[in-house]
């Protein structure tokens, strides 16, 4: 029943996706990073209603003056500063042991049991690229743009997944194709959602 519960989640990824884009931006987004104060106060009103945020504001104009000589840090950055080195070790061993139970859909498609604990580690290091990108492509496209594509992104990868698994009895080929959509998922999914 795994297919089952991998067109749900596809349900629920077309569901935001279809609302996703009647939301605005968030406001601390918009003021601190875009420094768009119009914006800002515009999505104060369209996630609060109507009133007066002029209290709410001020703490993100403070916030801002606060951070204003702080850089943000890039990924290689973060990664050579040793106060997060203990978040960074548990965060990657949280994503390696991730690892042992997903199995089940390699062996639905078809694979030999030799290759599949390779197969997996494929997955890890796909989640920790799509890691390393979202954290470095975030603040340039903003997170609306990578919700709305991952999601547009993962129900395409879905879609091509199930016909591969279908047809893979056929085309013995396409069974390497399952394992790359899989690859694919899981970055589209880090970007994205």
């Amino acid at each position: 029943m795994w297919n089952v519960l991998l067109s749900f989640s596809g349900l629920v990824a077309l569901i935001q996706l279809i609302f996703l884009p009647f939301f605005p931006e968030s406001p601390p987004y918009l003021l601190l990073q875009k420094e768009d104060k119009a914006g800002c106060l515009k999505a104060m009103k369209q996630l609060w209603g109507e009133g007066n945020y002029q209290t709410e504001f001020d703490d993100l104009m403070k916030e801002k003056a606060v951070t204003k000589g702080n850089k943000i840090m890039n990924v290689l950055e973060v990664l050579r500063e040793r106060s997060v080195h203990p978040q960074l070790c548990t965060m990657l061993l949280l994503l390696l042991s991730l690892q042992l139970c997903g199995l089940k859909i390699f062996e639905t498609a078809n694979l030999q049991e030799s290759i599949i604990p390779y197969v997996s580690v494929g997955v890890s290091i796909s989640e920790l690229i799509s890691i390393i990108s979202c954290s470095s492509i975030i603040d340039r496209f903003g997170r609306r743009m990578l919700l709305c594509g991952g999601y547009l992104l993962m129900a395409l990868i879905l879609v091509l997944l199930e016909t591969s698994l279908l047809l893979s009895d056929q085309f013995l080929w396409l069974r390497y194709c399952s394992v790359i959509l899989i690859f694919l998922f899981i970055i589209a999914y880090g970007l994205g959602p």
